[in-house]
């Protein structure tokens, strides 16, 4: 168990939300919440090479920056590989597309030093146009993706402004402490094979977990399945342990771990079954009654370590 005291006493509430739920953001430019943040250090810093040189990096077609193999037509027109697979001709002159490498543009982007595509976010550091890619997909300024997990949310951003819209948007259950105990209720959970309870993020240490709750099947066994993530990095994330507890008629499961960060999917952390994973049949037992109705109580506590 976790060090110190007791639990709350408030009991929250929860009913669930299904897979097929959708939301729609109010407005188009909340698909973006690109907020800025404190300078990081690592690479050099500095100001791109070539601003010339590196636009004509960008394949004409798609708008993304070309990697090798860069391909041309035979009238000189560039096109990145993934547009290739998909063009016979050229997209600029209609000429017959062949397999004719541009070596002079490759070598020359191997000259270039670029500015992480973050840059506005907060990292100020400078690469090697082939290490660029490489870095922009770690980098730990790059936006958040929305951990709200019943719909297909394509909101992005700091950890402050997903706070927001987890408020304002999803209406989210929003709690203060570290300890709480929440209750998750069903009728005909027999019917109900996949589901999502709505999700609540904790505020505690000055900084936000959200807890999940679900039903799926486990292979051919229905499951509930419990678990915390962590609105941060991976290495802010294992700073944290937490515990998750049902318990009735003298029986009690428990689970410790550590909270996943957000940059884990619920679908990846539920697969894992990094979390307290219970079984419909005991979840009913647990539930009390004549167990044709989910009534679980999960008690829980956040601690630092």
């Amino acid at each position: 168990m976790a060090p110190g005291g007791g639990v709350c006493q408030e009991v929250i509430e929860s009913r669930p939300k299904f897979m097929n739920y959708e939301i729609s953001v109010a407005k188009a430019d909340k698909n973006s919440f690109l907020a800025k943040s404190t300078a990081g250090s690592g690479e050099k810093h500095g100001m791109t090479s070539s601003n010339g040189v590196h636009d004509l990096l960008e394949c004409p077609e798609c708008t993304n920056l070309m990697y090798p193999p860069i391909h041309q037509c035979p009238n000189g027109h560039t096109l990145c590989a993934n547009c290739k697979r998909v063009h016979k001709r050229c997209p600029t002159c209609q000429f017959e597309l062949g397999n004719i490498r541009c070596l002079a543009l490759e070598k020359v982007a191997e000259s270039l030093e670029l500015p992480c595509r973050y840059q506005s976010l907060g990292c100020h550091d400078i690469f090697p146009y082939y290490s660029k890619l490489k870095h922009e997909q770690h980098c730990r300024f790059r936006p958040y993706n929305c951990p709200y997990a019943s719909c297909e949310c394509s909101v992005t951003g700091d950890i402050p402004a997903l706070v927001a819209h987890l408020k304002e948007d999803h209406m989210v259950d929003m709690h203060d402490g570290s300890t709480f105990n929440h209750r998750y209720v069903k009728s005909n959970p027999h019917e109900v094979e996949n589901a999502m309870w709505m999700l609540t993020v904790f505020n505690c240490f000055g900084r936000q977990f959200c807890l999940h709750f679900e039903a799926f099947s486990l292979g051919m066994a229905p499951v509930y399945m419990a678990f915390l993530r962590f609105m941060g990095e991976d290495n802010d994330a294992k700073k944290f342990n937490y515990t998750l507890e049902v318990s009735a008629f003298g029986r009690k499961l428990v689970w410790q771990g550590v909270p996943r960060s957000i940059r884990d999917s619920h679908i990846k952390v539920r697969d894992s079954q990094d979390g307290l994973v219970i079984p419909r049949s005991l979840a009913l037992f647990f539930s009390g009654g004549d167990r044709q109705e989910l009534k679980l109580r999960i008690i829980g506590r956040i601690w630092k370590v």
